[in-house]
């Protein structure tokens, strides 16, 4: 999730999203970098339109019902937040391809 997030404080700030500067942006959180993952979230960036993935994303409908946060909580056993918690990562990653 950290990779994603490195590209998209690049793209927010107007910088090139490429292998150098992922990397330097996980060093400074002082995150690891795994350089076969960078080279594979810049090779999957290749041609997406960043603003427009995020806007499709934004405008996509939420899975689940209507019912009160505080509600819901009381009332989900552990496993089924966690499931919840899951999906809603995996949407993000679709993001960007």
């Amino acid at each position: 999730m950290e990779y994603v997030y490195a590209a998209l404080l690049l793209h927010k700030a107007g910088k090139e999203i490429d292998e150098s500067s992922v990397q330097a942006v996980l060093s400074a959180a002082g995150i690891a970098v795994n350089e076969s993952r960078v080279k594979a979230l810049v090779a999957s960036l290749d041609g997406v339109d960043i603003e427009d993935a995020i806007s499709k994303a934004a405008a996509a409908p939420v899975a689940g019902g209507a019912a009160p946060a505080a509600a819901a909580e009381e009332e989900a056993p552990a496993e089924d937040k966690k499931a919840e918690e899951e999906s809603g990562m995996a949407g993000l990653g679709a993001l960007f391809g």
